[in-house]
């Protein structure tokens, strides 16, 4: 290198030191930035509440099929829907995690879990068994057991009764959403495409105090300051504001009737083929067929029991799933 070289060189030097310290700087600070947002990104992820979530978003996907251990899901807005079954509940497992809406569960809160309503949606659920009737927002999937049809929070199941059961019969209808403008703008479904089931009978609500759960004590025991909800017979629906939880703890007490257990393999509006399904069941149980008549329609349902325990029914369900009825699922009827 010449000498009058070197100089310029040293030079170079110089200014690309600063530059290149300067450019550290900037991948630290912008490495520094990146972390303190995703340090954010999760604290307010454990923070997620209902109003953070962007409701009309996450109905809109939550009408998306979805599978789930290889069986595919197909929600859809039903604003008639009334459904008899079996519910269950769930805890601690999943205590603190997302929910399918994106909310945070929190099984101290009553809400519950469906694998095809809208997310949100309000529910009324009814305990057959003793007669408690609850509010529950619903806005996670599940459960994915082919005889539940509802998964209740642990609150949920407290006030409903069944903490220690771990199971329930139960009524489910929807009574409305956080923006009923879903539902106006949804066609729909004839009640004639639907295969009803015949629920318990309503009767006159009666006001009564609500005393613990049998055999329930301490922190999980229903307080008895619990506040009980005046009937009200409403023919619109229901719609509770964002976090109107004192709301959904509302429990009111209704009649119970008599239930029976059923395991449903199939409806059909012609005869033929509901009986070809009772001869394949043979091999389970005793089937037999059940005629009822639906807005002027002949329907043949076909059917398994009564059964005496949710357990026999489950077997009798799994028994027939095994044939083939890939419509069977658990009922409760009078």
């Amino acid at each position: 290198m010449s000498s009058h070289q070197e100089p310029f060189t040293r030079w170079l030097m110089a200014l690309a030191v600063p530059v290149l310290l300067l450019g550290l700087s900037g991948c630290a600070e912008t490495t520094l930035a990146i972390h303190g947002a995703k340090q954010i990104a999760q604290s307010d992820d454990t923070r997620t509440s209902t109003r953070q979530i962007d409701s009309a978003k996450v109905r809109r996907a939550s009408l998306r099929p979805y599978q789930i251990k290889g069986i595919w899901y197909y929600p859809k807005v039903m604003p008639d829907y009334d459904e008899t079954g079996i519910a269950s509940w769930y805890g601690d497992p999943f205590h603190g995690r997302k929910t399918a809406s994106g909310e945070i569960y929190d099984k101290r809160i009553v809400t519950a879990a469906h694998k095809t309503l809208p997310l949100p949606s309000t529910v009324r659920v009814t305990n057959l068994e003793n007669g408690r009737v609850l509010t529950v927002r619903v806005n996670d999937r599940g459960p994915f057991v082919n005889s539940r049809i509802i998964d209740m929070s642990h609150r949920g199941a407290q006030l409903l009764g069944f903490e220690r059961q771990g199971v329930a019969r139960v009524r489910v209808e929807v009574v409305g959403s956080e923006d009923d403008r879903f539902v106006l703008r949804e066609v729909r479904t004839p009640k004639g495409e639907r295969q009803a089931v015949t629920a318990a009978p309503r009767k006159s609500v009666k006001v009564a105090s609500l005393p613990p759960p049998a055999g329930t004590t301490g922190d999980a025991a229903l307080n008895q300051s619990t506040p009980v909800s005046r009937p009200v017979v409403r023919s619109e629906p229901l719609t509770l504001k964002d976090g109107d939880q004192a709301g959904m703890e509302q429990v009111r007490v209704v009649p119970t009737v008599p239930t029976r257990l059923f395991v449903q393999a199939g409806s059909f509006t012609q005869f033929q083929n509901a009986d070809r399904l009772r001869s394949r069941l043979a091999a389970v149980g005793p089937a037999f067929i059940d005629h009822v008549l639906i807005d002027d329609r002949d329907f043949f349902r076909v059917r398994l029991g009564p059964v005496d325990t949710v357990e026999r029914a489950d077997e009798l369900l799994a028994l027939s799933l095994n044939t083939g009825a890939d419509d069977a699922r658990i009922i409760v009827d009078r």
